[in-house]
């Protein structure tokens, strides 16, 4: 086990990783940028990370454990009993498209589904996506539980399949607005 500075450094690169990864997706995560953000020597990423393939890894695991954390912090803040079906629909939505995609944050949405699709480029990255996903799915589960609506696992990844496909079609419209688009075809859903 490293030394306590040594934590700290790791810890502190990784945060500006997820920041940078959060803010400007896979290309924004360089190691000089990384370094810069995080107030350390370029040398820093390459002493405590052997490849930027595990920075990046180290980036997108802090980012989606973050929004995992995001997300039970609103389930446990969500009062028990059902919920009624827009408010249910939004605190789904904001695990599925983040928070900031709320008020039109496009942006947001792209940089999210770019992380998503982009993974699939990155083959050193697939156990983990695969085990971020069963999170995902897990915490989605228990929002529906606790909200009064439990599904069977099929009905929710179809749910998510359901999303997914109106976020992609309202990204190529010409003033899109993939919350909107999502929460439509989700209400209908639910």
């Amino acid at each position: 086990m490293g030394t306590a500075k040594g934590e700290r450094r790791r810890a502190e690169l990784v945060a500006a990783a997820a920041a940078l990864l959060r803010s400007g997706g896979f290309d924004a995560v360089r190691h000089r940028a990384v370094a810069e953000l995080a107030g350390l020597p370029l040398a820093s990423t390459t002493y405590y990370f052997e490849s930027l393939d595990e920075l990046v890894t180290a980036a997108v695991e802090r980012t989606s454990h973050d929004e995992l954390a995001e997300g039970r912090a609103r389930l446990d803040a969500l009062a028990a009993g059902p919920a009624g079906t827009p408010d249910l629909a939004e605190l789904m939505l904001d695990q599925l498209l983040g928070p900031e995609s709320r008020d039109g944050g496009l942006d947001a949405v792209l940089l999210r589904y770019e992380r998503l699709v982009g993974a699939g480029r990155r083959p050193y990255l697939t156990p983990l996506m695969r085990a971020l996903r069963g999170e995902l799915d897990a915490l989605l589960a228990e929002i529906l539980v606790r909200t009064g609506r439990p599904v069977e696992a099929v009905a929710l990844r179809d749910l998510v399949a359901l999303v997914d496909g109106a976020v992609i079609s309202a990204l190529i419209e010409a003033a899109p607005d993939p919350r909107a688009a999502a929460r439509e075809i989700l209400l209908r859903g639910l």
